[in-house]
């Protein structure tokens, strides 16, 4: 593999950021140094974090760079939890994006378990 952009996972996390910006845009303009910079700096996490640890020349560190991603998965579920609770966007939109996220979420525990699991 020549580059993390070939990586299914990242492409994926690539998504996610996207649908988030555009969902989290709809919120209303007194979160946007709340809830919206949250959710944009904890989906931003995901890609960022795999594309670094691709570049670090140490399994153990791209391992550690993927936990982060997935960490930062996770605080965004919360925070998508939140929006929710709060009607911030519609039932539908806020599916759409936790359905993306669990997938994703998904991949970066296989991707886990498959670094962990090679020689």
């Amino acid at each position: 593999m020549k580059s993390y952009r070939e990586l299914f996972v990242w492409q994926k996390g690539m998504d996610l950021a996207v649908n988030v910006h555009i969902l989290t845009s709809k919120f209303p303009k007194e979160e946007m140094h709340g809830l919206i910079n949250q959710m944009r700096r904890s989906v931003v996490s995901i890609p960022s974090n795999i594309a670094e640890g691709y570049a670090r020349k140490h399994r153990q560190e791209y391992v550690q760079f993927i936990r982060i991603a997935y960490g930062s998965g996770a605080e965004l579920e919360t925070q998508l939890e939140i929006a929710k609770k709060l009607h911030f966007a519609s039932e539908k939109e806020i599916q759409q994006a936790e359905n993306l996220l669990i997938e994703v979420m998904k991949m970066l525990n296989k991707f886990i378990s498959s670094l962990m699991a090679k020689p």
